[in-house]
């Protein structure tokens, strides 16, 4: 069963958001918060925003005004250094909360793109701001959804510092697994909704070292491949392979 959260007919006029009846409430910041306060974040959500397929949901230097709660759909997000050269920093699906390395600096440190037809809630930061003030339990869920963020962060350094390039695939792999499982999909079972070169400009490598790679994980029986469609045959495998408990046969160039 593929990992396919269904979007929203586009001719059907947004509703007003109501977390406590989003599915995916448990991943953002409603987690543990109590009826009475659901209801006051109810009320500074403003708008549920359709974002189609390629189109930016915010760009790198815009000024910071809202969050955005992934509702429907799946999301990247991306850096240009001074070469011009984009790095991808993070893939992102329904439940995650969108737009958070910005409060610092006040603009966009990344733009946030669509894989596909997407759907977000947006959170203006300055109600937000005058609510979390109010809710101790709200603030302390704002704290750990921002500590999730970190140390999102430092998973990614991890990647391109420590790891060889087959562990780096196997990594991402078996967290995108994860990742739908706690969201009640299949861990086994999904798609890829990130292009190769995409993967690639996340895991450091080329294009051609992650088409390598898949070939050598189709081959050694860890994973089945047709166009996007994903299916971890062998878990365990892969998941030695990320921790660096099983050597691999050849390096991907």
């Amino acid at each position: 069963m593929n990992a396919i959260i269904p979007i929203a007919s586009a001719s059907r006029a947004p509703a007003q958001p109501r977390c406590g009846l989003c599915s995916f409430n448990r991943f953002c910041l409603p987690q543990g918060l109590g009826e009475d306060t659901m209801r006051r974040l109810d009320q500074i959500i403003s708008r549920r925003r359709k974002v189609q397929r390629d189109e930016q949901l915010f760009s790198m230097g815009q000024s910071f005004g809202s969050l955005y709660a992934v509702r429907l759909g799946h999301f990247k997000t991306a850096q240009v250094n001074q070469r011009g050269e984009q790095q991808i920093t993070g893939f992102h699906m329904a439940g995650d909360l969108l737009g958070m390395e910005a409060i610092g600096a006040g603009q966009h440190s990344c733009s946030a793109v669509a894989l596909e037809d997407s759907e977000v809630c947006e959170i203006p930061f300055a109600r937000l701001q005058e609510l979390v003030a109010q809710v101790p339990e709200l603030m302390q869920q704002f704290h750990r959804t921002m500590a999730r963020e970190i140390q999102r962060e430092q998973a990614v350094a991890l990647f391109l510092g420590n790891m060889r390039a087959e562990q780096r695939l196997a990594l991402l792999l078996t967290q995108l697994g994860a990742r739908y499982a706690a969201r009640g999909f299949s861990q086994s079972s999904f798609q890829l909704r990130m292009s190769r070169e995409d993967i690639g400009g996340y895991l450091g490598l080329t294009i051609e070292s992650i088409s390598r790679l898949l070939a050598r994980f189709r081959k050694a029986g860890w994973i089945d491949l047709h166009n996007r469609d994903l299916r971890i045959l062998d878990l365990a495998g892969l998941q030695d392979l990320a921790a660096g408990r099983m050597e691999p046969e050849c390096e991907a160039a």
